[in-house]
C-alpha cells in the first residue's frame, strides 16, 4: 500500500489525498483491474472505505480508497464541506489518476462505495462511462437521507427548515463568524435515536474505528446543496452498468437500496442481502465483511 497524491482538476484545483492498494506479488510491467472506494459521509480512507480496498488487493486487484475533497487529507476549503456534487466530482478524479498508471487496465476500471460514499459513486457511474462495474455497500443516497430521514418516513415539504437553516449558515460564513457545523452522525450517544445511529457515534467516535482526520462533523451550509440532491438523478436512462448492491436485511438504510435498484435502467442487477446485518455492521463486521467481500469478489470477477 502506498499513499498517493493527485489532483481534482475539474474546476476545483485540489489535490486529493488517497491509499493505493496491490495485490499480492504486484508486478509494474503488467496490467490489472482497478478498483475506486469511497467512504462514507463523515468517514475518511482509513476507516471502512480502506478495508474494503485491502480486501480487494487481495483478491487481485489494484484498489484506491482517497479522502474526499475538503475532508480528511484531502486539500479544499472550508474543511468538513459535504458537498454532493464535489463528492461525486471526486469518483472521476480518483480515476482520472487511475488511468494515467500503465498497470491499470483503463477498460476494467470498477467503483464501489459504503454508505453515501455508494450513493456517490452510482452518481458518478451515471455520468461516467469509465466506471464499468458498480458495486455499492450499505448504500445511503444522502439527500434522500437528509430530506426524508433514516427510515423514510419524512415529507420532501417537510425538509425545508433545513433549506433555512443551511441558507442562514451561509450568511453566517460570509460574514466571517466561525464555519457553522453540523452532525454527519450522532456526536454523542446519548443523541442517537436508534441502535443503528447509536453504533455509528461508537464508530466514529471511539476505539471502534475513530481517525484523527474524522471530526464526524459538516458544514452546515452543505444543506443548501444536500437536501435537492439526487444520487439517482436520470439512472433510468444512464446507470446501465453492472450493479450490485449489497445491505443488511435489518439495515434502516436499506430502502435507499431498493429504490435504486428499481430505478437503475440496466439489466444486469442484484442485490446481496446478509441476513441479520444492520448498516453499521457492514462497516466493520468481520463475519458481514466477509460475506460482503464474497458477493463483491464474484461480481466485479464477472464484469471487470
Amino acid at each position: 500500500m502506498n499513499k498517493v497524491s493527485f489532483p481534482n482538476t475539474n474546476g476545483l484545483n485540489i489535490t486529493m489525498s488517497g491509499l493505493i492498494n496491490f495485490p499480492e506479488n504486484f508486478d509494474s510491467t503488467k496490467t490489472y483491474p482497478a478498483i475506486v472506494v469511497s467512504h462514507p459521509g463523515g468517514g475518511v480512507k482509513e476507516q471502512t472505505a480502506g478495508t474494503y480496498a485491502k480486501k480487494l488487493a487481495e483478491k487481485g486487484y489494484i484498489a484506491l480508497a482517497y479522502d474526499a475533497s475538503y475532508q480528511g487529507e484531502s486539500g479544499g476549503e472550508p474543511r468538513q464541506l459535504e458537498n454532493p456534487h464535489v463528492r461525486t466530482e471526486d469518483v472521476s478524479a480518483a480515476i482520472d489518476y487511475l488511468t494515467t498508471l500503465d498497470y491499470v487496465d483503463n477498460e476494467r476500471i470498477g467503483a464501489m462505495g459504503i454508505c453515501a460514499g455508494a450513493g456517490y459513486t452510482a452518481n458518478a457511474a451515471i455520468n461516467d462511462r469509465r466506471i464499468k462495474a458498480v458495486g455499492t455497500v450499505s448504500m445511503v443516497n444522502i439527500g434522500q437521507m437528509f430530506r426524508n430521514g433514516w427510515d423514510n418516513n419524512v415529507k420532501d415539504s417537510e425538509a425545508l427548515p433545513y433549506l433555512e437553516a443551511g441558507s442562514a449558515s451561509r450568511t453566517s460564513d460570509a460574514s466571517g463568524d466561525d464555519i457553522a457545523t453540523m452532525p454527519m452522525a450522532p456526536l454523542k450517544e446519548e443523541d442517537a435515536s436508534n441502535e443503528e445511529l447509536r453504533q455509528a457515534w461508537e464508530y466514529y467516535h471511539t476505539d471502534r474505528a475513530a481517525y484523527c482526520t474524522a471530526p464526524g462533523f459538516g458544514t452546515a451550509r452543505s444543506l443548501t446543496q444536500l437536501i435537492s440532491y439526487d444520487a439517482f438523478f436520470k439512472a433510468e436512462a444512464f446507470l446501465t452498468q453492472p450493479l450490485l448492491t449489497v445491505v443488511g436485511s435489518n439495515a434502516g438504510s436499506k430502502w435507499m437500496s431498493d429504490d435504486l435498484m428499481a430505478r437503475a435502467a440496466t439489466s444486469d442487477k442484484a442485490m446481496h442481502v446478509i441476513e441479520g446485518a444492520n448498516h453499521m455492521d457492514l462497516y466493520d463486521g468481520e463475519a458481514e465483511i466477509t460475506n460482503a467481500m464474497s458477493a463483491l469478489e464474484t461480481f466485479f470477477n464477472r464484469t471487470l
